[in-house]
Order: C-alpha cells, then sequence, then structure tokens
C-alpha cells in the first residue's frame, strides 16, 4: 500500500509544528524507538537462523540428528542510552538452546546506563531522587537498590586508586587531618573517622594519597597511616614538612616517621585555642594582635609583636599567652620556606575545603551504608578535586622544574 498526502495536508502539517514543536520530537521519538525495535528483533532472527543453519521455513538436511526448530518469540523491554525503553521480540527454539547475545540474559538495560547512574549518585543525586528520575529521562524506572548496586561496582576500582604506587610522586608537603562520618556497621549507626592525607608535589600539584578509616585522635592510627604510604612507595626523605592541627601526639609520630621533615600547626585552630581563653569583651582586640603575629612579614617581626602581646596580656589573660606561647615555633614554621608559598603553608585549608566537599557530598544521606560505599564517595570527590587542582598549584612554582620544562618542550615540537 502506498502511502500519499497532499500539498495542502503537507502545509497544515508544517503549520502545526510550528505551533508545538513538542509534536515533532514526540513522532521523532516514537519513530527512532519503533526503528530500533525492529532493527533489534531483525538482528536477532538473523542470529536465530545461523544458529539453526537453515532459513526460515526450511528443513534441516538431518532430521533425525536435528529436531531443533523456531518457536516463536516473546516481548522483552530493553533500555538504551539517548533512546529510552524499547520493546523488542526475542526468537526462541524448541529446545531452548539459543541464547542471543545482543542482549545479555536478565540485563534489563545496557551498560553505560548503569554507568551513568553510578555517575549521578556519586555526583550527589540520592538514590531516591535518581530513580524518580530515571522514569522521566530514561523511560524506566531504576530502583534505588539498583542503584545501591551499580555503585557496588567500583569498589575494586576505587581500591586500587587508594592502594596505587606512589613512587613516582616527588612529594615535600603533607596536609593531614580526619574527618567523621555515620555509618551503618553490624546493623548499628556509629561515628567512623577517616583519616586523610594531601600531597604537594615538587610541581606545587596537590593529590590525595591516603583515605582510610581510623581513629583520628590515635596516634598509633596515624603511624599506620604513615607507614602505609611509605610501604606504597612515598619516598619519606622527600618530605619537607608536615602541616596539621595539632591532634594530641600527631606531631610527634610525623616527626618519628619523616625525621627530616618540620611540623606547621595550622594558625587558625591555635588562634581559636587562644581565644577560648580570652574574655569576651577582649576577644576582638587579642584576634587582631594574633593576627599581626601570624602574618608578620619576617619572623623576626613576628617573635617582637609576641614578646609586645605577652607583656600587654600576661597579667590578665596568663592562660591565653601561654596556649599561644607553646605552638608559636611550630605556628612560625612556614618561614623557613618560599614566600610565596607562605599563604598555603599556614593553614590546613586546603585540606578542610577537601573535608568540606566531603560533608556536603555525605549531608544528604546522613548515614553511610558502610566503609566501603564511604570510599566510594570520597575517592570520587578527591579525584575531582585533583582535576581542579590542576590549574591551580601550590604558590608560585618556578618554570625551572622538569615538569615545566618538559611542557615547554612539547609546546616547541
Amino acid at each position: 500500500m502506498q502511502l500519499s498526502i497532499s500539498l495542502p495536508e503537507m502545509v497544515h502539517v508544517i503549520k502545526s509544528l510550528k505551533n508545538d514543536p513538542d509534536v515533532f520530537y514526540r513522532l521523532l521519538r516514537k519513530e527512532i524507538t519503533m526503528t530500533t525495535s525492529t532493527l533489534f528483533s531483525y538482528l536477532m532472527s538473523q542470529e536465530l537462523t545461523d544458529f539453526l543453519g537453515r532459513e526460515r521455513y526450511r528443513h534441516h538436511s538431518d532430521q533425525v540428528t536435528n529436531k531443533n526448530y523456531r518457536n516463536g518469540s516473546y516481548d522483552r523491554c530493553f533500555t538504551l542510552k539517548q533512546i529510552g525503553s524499547v520493546t523488542v521480540k526475542v526468537p526462541r527454539d524448541r529446545l531452548g538452546q539459543f541464547s542471543t547475545s545482543l542482549l545479555p540474559r536478565f540485563q534489563r538495560y545496557e551498560n553505560s546506563i548503569r554507568k551513568e547512574a553510578c555517575l549521578l549518585y556519586l555526583s550527589g543525586i540520592s538514590t531516591r531522587t535518581l530513580s524518580m528520575l530515571s522514569s522521566r529521562l530514561l523511560g524506566r524506572s531504576l530502583s534505588p537498590t539498583e542503584i545501591s548496586r551499580c555503585s557496588q561496582e567500583l569498589v575494586q576500582a576505587v581500591e586500587v586508586w587508594r592502594n596505587r604506587d606512589l613512587s613516582s610522586e616527588s612529594i615535600r608537603y603533607l596536609f593531614v587531618d580526619g574527618v567523621c562520618f555515620r555509618m551503618r556497621i553490624h546493623g548499628r549507626v556509629t561515628m567512623v573517622s577517616v583519616l586523610v592525607v594531601i600531597g604537594v608535589n615538587q610541581a606545587g600539584h596537590r593529590k590525595v594519597l591516603s583515605i582510610q578509616a581510623g581513629d583520628k585522635e590515635s596516634a598509633t592510627a596515624w603511624r599506620e597511616c604513615f607507614k602505609d604510604l611509605k610501604t606504597r612507595g612515598l619516598q619519606g626523605e622527600d618530605v619537607r614538612l608536615g602541616i596539621m592541627d595539632g591532634l594530641p601526639g600527631l606531631e610527634k609520630v610525623f616527626q618519628e616517621e619523616f625525621p627530616k621533615a618540620k611540623v606547621q600547626r595550622c594558625q587558625v585552630h591555635v588562634a581559636r585555642n587562644v581565644l577560648a581563653k580570652v574574655p569576651q569583651k577582649c576577644k576582638r582586640v587579642v584576634a587582631d594582635e594574633v593576627r599581626s603575629i601570624f602574618y608578620a612579614s619576617t619572623q623576626e617581626k613576628a617573635n617582637a609583636f609576641f614578646r609586645a602581646f605577652k607583656e600587654k596580656w600576661e597579667k590578665d589573660i596568663p592562660s591565653a599567652v601561654k596556649c599561644l606561647e607553646n605552638s608559636l615555633d611550630s605556628c612560625l614554621t612556614f618561614f623557613s620556606f618560599p614566600e610565596e608559598e607562605w599563604i598555603s603553608l599556614r593553614t590546613t585549608n586546603i585540606i578542610e575545603r577537601l573535608n568540606k566537599e566531603f560533608r556536603r557530598r555525605t549531608k544528604p544521606m546522613e548515614i553511610l551504608a558502610g566503609e566501603k560505599s564511604c570510599y566510594n564517595l570520597l575517592a570520587f570527590i578527591a579525584v575531582k578535586m585533583e582535576m581542579y587542582w590542576k590549574n591551580n598549584p601550590v604558590g608560585k612554582v618556578p618554570l625551572s622544574l622538569p615538569f615545566f620544562q618538559t611542557i615547554m618542550r612539547r609546546e616547541v615540537m
């Protein structure tokens, strides 16, 4: 049968499309879906033909040993990326021996959808929200359980990344800190801390070197973390500075594991400890004077500012003065390093920024499913942050470094 359409009818169709372009898009999607369904059904029919060794309605030459033949078909719904859900006719054979390779058994959508769903989940969309959106975006609803199962497939890749070799990384600075999450362990919800270490290499690029569960208040846990870094190839003699917030025993353990490195205590944490011992009416004045000490142009001026601070406040707030005095040397270690890097070395802001991203992503979940689930999320965020850090090196990195020399040679070539 031949289908024909007159010119007035065509003009009417064009005008209607102008008034409502969505009609055209719906028709186009429907046509693409029908064509895809027809193509899939045809390919699987040809696959069965090849399996049986004969075309439709033809008998096999050996009817005694080969009694298998076509046995109709059944409908199966399969979801394709950028196309949606299509209904295909899967052919069957009488003996049930045929299995199509085009549509994997028990699989209801292609692998790329699984990867995209996992990526959206890691980006911050909860499993319930993603389940609701999937029916609109894919034409088929993915259950929260399916999405969680997809994310579990990343466990092996995440473990490879967490335990990767570090021998090629020449790390000179280490930022260390811990962050806590609510996890479900053995059916009970508990707070679990995760130890995080960021390294800065010779080119000024930041790398997340370690993400592992452990008590952040425990010196033993930090020692094991540092030993793990060295076991994976980190050159301890290259490390020159560790920036931390003064957790109990951490500085001692760090210096024992990296004897050539110095310790820089976070000035923000020290300032908070000092101000906690100051009466409310004096906090603003004391804060300004502490800031003058920390942001002095030279170490000599910083020490002079502290002596003046001590002379002024030792009688009224001796506990605050003593607190600052005990931490002063560790707070001014950054003066021993290049001036252009001081702003990055004074505090643990670099690692605090990463921890903030960790908390922002996990906040909608409230409770993490376990340690592996936590690693999946944190590893994704860490890799994403590393991509951002590539364009923002620490300090003004000298162009004489081998890293930049290699880039310039490539550009010349």
